[in-house]
């Protein structure tokens, strides 16, 4: 009887240390995401404004800047795929 009460009294804590490791792992993933998230908000800003003025002249120089908009935008929705991953 003893036996029994010690192996589930093992089994708990074993359960316990687990679960408390994945707290803390899930507060550091919530960190992480949050800390991408605002990378990305950056990014996303610097981007609306200059596209804005492209946006209002498209067609003037619009390959070269398009091309390099393109890009811009491209690393923008890598990151949104990478954060939706970790969520």
């Amino acid at each position: 009887m003893a036996n029994a009460r010690e192996e589930l009294e093992k089994l708990v804590q074993q359960l316990e240390q687990q679960r408390d490791e994945l707290r803390v792992k899930m507060s550091l993933a919530k960190l992480d995401a949050r800390e991408e998230w605002n990378k990305l908000e950056k990014k996303f800003a610097e981007f609306q404004a200059k596209t804005q003025p492209v946006r209002e002249e498209l067609g003037t120089t619009a390959d070269n800047v398009g091309a390099a908009l393109r890009l811009a935008a491209e690393e923008i929705r890598e990151g949104y795929v990478r954060l939706r991953k970790r969520l």
